[in-house]
């Protein structure tokens, strides 16, 4: 499954099964892509690849340690290391052609907007649930 950002400078490739999706519904979040969630994949490091454009990547990390990075050409937040784990935070929105995913979960409900109405029927956390949550394809849909 390949992916790109707005302008299409960057471009990735994810091999494998992805797992299902998420949309965090935390005020960074909110912040960073400007609408009431950001939906995503967790996937693993021996996953992912860049094929084009990693010159073109601008980071931005928080002292809390949430990092965003996006293309400096076009500003699409795109995939990054997540922390200090051996996988990658991938923005669902830049996966291309007729994606088969689904979302698995909703994660920060405790903290979403006021304005914010979930009416899908995935699993919702509070806070953040374990990562293996996020990894698993089947488990929690």
């Amino acid at each position: 499954m390949r992916g790109k950002c707005l302008c299409g400078k960057i471009e990735f490739e994810i091999v494998g099964a992805v797992p299902n999706l998420y949309q965090c519904h935390c005020s960074l979040c909110r912040k960073q892509g400007g609408t009431s969630s950001n939906t995503a994949a967790i996937v693993a490091k021996e996953q992912f690849r860049w094929l084009a454009g990693q010159e073109h990547i601008s980071s931005w990390v928080k002292d809390t340690g949430f990092r965003s990075d996006f293309c400096s050409n076009c500003g699409s937040p795109v995939p990054n290391p997540l922390r200090s784990t051996p996988y990658f935070w991938v923005p669902a929105g830049l996966l291309e052609g007729d994606v088969q995913l689904k979302i698995g979960a909703h994660l920060f409900v405790g903290s979403k907007a006021s304005w914010d109405v979930i009416l899908s029927p995935e699993t919702q956390y509070e806070t953040m649930p374990e990562l293996s949550v996020l990894l698993c394809p089947d488990t929690h849909a």
